[in-house]
């Protein structure tokens, strides 16, 4: 347990914005910050810290709170979990009393995962430094690739010694128990119950999570082994703690640096990390042999949205450049391709510059991924013209992901002068493939739809089997308690409470082909309930139209001191900033009362202009940090974004 003395001045000690800025690129918006939030797959910035008040809020997903409680959410911890965390982050001494077993086998699954991760990550990486195998084989392995004390300790690499069960039987004797030893891989169970080590005689990579906490491991079989071996690495099975399909090698390591240069580097394998990182390029993530997924790269999203490919020039190298790459462009991501020279991969490349000179070969060989692309194609269609009609085709349907029109429209322009291609037949094929997507994922949605329609009412079957014999348990009847007054659940035979449930209209928001709305729930505040995604959405955006119908009556006509283009200080009545706000992002309203009160407020304003009349002054002004319209300013702030 820790004591509350201890507690407090962990909470005192956490800073909002040091704890969020470890996962979330931030940027200066008034008196607070605001980056994309980690929590849902956000396109434009919406999450927010305000240092001052110390507190951190999605207005999009609605998540935040202090700094605890945005680790315990962003880390899935517990509270005395997240307190460790950041007493551990802050330098702050923790002292509680030693657990007892009772204690201990009540600890969460995940934080005994997490413990023993830790713990194994120490003696992986004990065993290559003081041991006589870990010098001999496994330090020599590194020193051999030119590795130095420096990054060895930086990435915590480690050795397994090459027997048995030697790190199952020192876990066991260290109070770990066999079921934690087994759900985090480092252990499997033979037919005859004994324990085994899954790591034997490799070289250990550790993952890190974004916080630091070790959640998995890569190991590889020494060169002397690999011939005939089909598989040089094996890593962690997927766990509670670990998933590598949601996870880059090296984030951890590179994140500040990522934020900072808004740029990251994406290699392929756990060398290529360690070499760049020595040869002073710190910004880099490996992929591990995995193609990219949408997880990935959303978490990298969150700290820039620039990322350049780093492959060999084979062709092994060019198809993994090309593999997968749309997925990049549809999250707006801006991307480039580089190649090395002949025979270099981005470990040996690396080894032999050093960081300026890197830097110096990307600026000068990098080149924009569409056109990459796009001369590789036209190159393997020898002219002909059917290969080359595919050629297009596939540059197209690239493009056509980009949810930019802009960009789009400056990619098409390109690609008709370099193919010597009709523009405007391009851009009509374009729009072609952007509507079959669209139908695509509406028909996806559709299927998700149904299948939690099926699911709800068998669950709502299963409820009313077990209710008669509640029911009857109790002495009550079965049919009083399933019938009312009007039939089936008093509702005229409705799902709904009222007998009636108003049809939503789903919409995609900001695609091509649906009204630009607002995204995300500002708040909660609907009655009706929804059992589909589509309107649990719309339920939320009606939600955030009632807080902000109901911030404008309160303080419409009261002034927000904000800053002009030019930074000077002007003063602007709320509800002008909200139409404004409205106006420039093309949005409109869902509720008809909503609709109707704009409307009538437009004509007001109309109308008292014409007759040279203004409106009453406001009897306070507030400025954008005032606590009183806090929610108003940022909030609004984060609809017009």
């Amino acid at each position: 347990m820790i004591d509350r003395q201890t507690v407090d001045r962990i909470i005192d000690a956490a800073n909002i914005y040091d704890v969020v800025s470890d996962y979330v690129s931030l940027r200066r918006s008034g008196a607070s910050y605001k980056g994309l939030c980690p929590f849902h797959d956000d396109k434009t910035p919406s999450f927010y810290v305000n240092p001052a008040k110390g507190v951190c809020k999605c207005f999009s997903c609605g998540k935040g709170g202090n700094a605890v409680g945005f680790i315990m959410e962003i880390e899935q911890m517990t509270f005395p979990e997240a307190l460790r965390h950041l007493a551990k982050k802050f330098n702050i001494e923790v002292k509680e009393d030693t657990p007892t077993q009772e204690e201990m086998k009540n600890r969460g699954e995940r934080e005994r995962m997490l413990a023993v991760n830790d713990w194994a990550a120490n003696f992986f990486h004990d065993c290559l430094l003081n041991t006589d195998d870990g010098k001999a084989v496994g330090l020599a392995y590194f020193r051999g690739r030119g590795f130095r004390d420096d990054i060895i300790d930086k990435f915590k690499l480690g050795y397994a010694p090459d027997k048995w069960s030697e790190l199952s039987d020192k876990a066991m004797k260290h109070g770990f128990k066999e079921d934690v030893l087994v759900a985090t891989s480092l252990s499997y169970k033979k037919d005859n119950g004994k324990l085994n080590d899954k790591f034997r005689g490799r070289v250990m990579f550790p993952w890190f999570s974004l916080s630091g906490q070790v959640i998995g491991f890569g190991g590889r079989v020494l060169d002397s082994r690999t011939k005939g071996v089909n598989q040089k690495y094996i890593n962690s099975n997927d766990s509670e703690v670990y998933h590598k399909l949601q996870e880059l090698y090296g984030l951890f390591q590179a994140k500040r640096q990522i934020a900072k240069d808004q740029l990251v580097y994406m290699v392929e394998g756990y060398t290529d990390v360690l070499s760049m990182h020595q040869c002073g390029v710190e910004n880099v993530v490996a992929n591990s042999g995995t193609a990219l997924n949408d997880a990935q790269i959303r978490l990298l999203k969150r700290f820039t949205d620039n990322i350049t490919l780093v492959y060999d020039s084979d062709e092994a190298g060019i198809h993994a450049a090309i593999r997968g790459t749309d997925m990049l462009l549809a999250q707006n991501m801006n991307v480039k391709v580089l190649l090395l020279p002949d025979g270099e991969d981005p470990d040996s490349f690396a080894r032999k510059h050093s960081a300026a000179e890197f830097r110096k070969y990307v600026e000068q060989n990098q080149t924009d991924f569409i056109i990459f692309k796009l001369n590789q194609l036209m190159r393997e269609s020898r002219n002909d013209p059917r290969n080359r009609s595919e050629v297009v085709e596939s540059i197209l349907a690239s493009i056509s992901v980009i949810p930019d029109e802009i960009v789009r429209s400056a990619y098409i322009h390109e690609c008709s002068q370099l193919m010597n291609m009709d523009e405007q037949m391009l851009m009509r094929r374009c729009v072609q493939l952007r509507k079959a997507n669209y139908e695509r994922r509406q028909k996806e949605r559709e299927q998700e739809l149904a299948r939690e329609e099926r699911l709800r009412q068998q669950e709502d079957q299963q409820s009313q089997r077990q209710e008669p014999r509640q029911a009857g348990e109790s002495g009550q009847s079965a049919d009083s308690e399933l019938n009312g007054p009007n039939g089936a659940n008093g509702s005229n035979g409705s799902h709904e409470p009222n007998g009636s449930h108003e049809p939503y209209e789903p919409y995609e928001p900001h695609s091509a082909y649906s009204p630009h709305l607002p995204h995300g729930p500002y708040s909660s505040h609907s009655s009706q309930s929804f059992s589909s995604t589509t309107d649990k959405w719309t339920a939320n955006i009606l939600g955030m139209e009632s807080l902000i119908m109901r911030e404008i009556v309160r303080y419409g006509e009261r002034k927000l001191v904000t800053e002009d283009e030019d930074g000077n200080a002007v003063e602007i009545p709320v509800a002008t900033w909200v139409e404004n706000e409205l106006n420039i992002d093309g949005m409109e309203f869902l509720t008809p009362m909503y609709k109707s009160m704009r409307s009538a407020t437009r004509w007001e304003r109309r109308a008292f202009h014409a007759a040279g009349i203004s409106s009453p002054a406001p009897t306070t002004t507030y400025n954008v940090s005032s606590p009183i319209c806090s929610a108003t300013a940022i909030g609004l702030t984060a609809l017009s974004t």
